[in-house]
């Protein structure tokens, strides 16, 4: 089921919470008739237990808390840095880019 969406219920009645709209998120179905919620043929699909990535396709993230972790990190992963000031966050997107690691939450400058 790759690349489904989980679409929230009402979603091509009301502009606000449909389109391309930010608020467009999964909010469980909980109507006594909601036919999402029943699971109705033809209509938008409700998550479940079996629509699961398997863990071959998963992106491992690792998150950078202390520069101690940066040993760990080889080349080619993905790792978020955490909540530093300014000058330790330099100094640890210099020490990852040494190792080859793809950082994930760096503005490009």
């Amino acid at each position: 089921m790759k690349g489904h969406k989980f679409l929230r219920t009402g979603t091509n009645f009301l502009k606000r919470i449909g389109g391309t709209s930010k608020k467009l998120r999964w909010r469980k179905p909980r109507g006594r008739h909601n036919k999402i919620r029943e699971k109705v043929k033809g209509k938008p699909i409700k998550p479940s237990i079996g629509l699961k990535k398997p863990e071959k396709e998963k992106v491992k993230i690792k998150v950078v808390t202390c520069l101690r972790e940066i040993e760990s990190i080889g080349k080619g992963q993905n790792v978020i840095i955490a909540k530093f000031g300014k000058r330790k966050r330099k100094i640890i997107i210099e020490m990852l880019k040494e190792k080859g690691a793809k950082i994930l939450n760096i503005k490009k400058e």
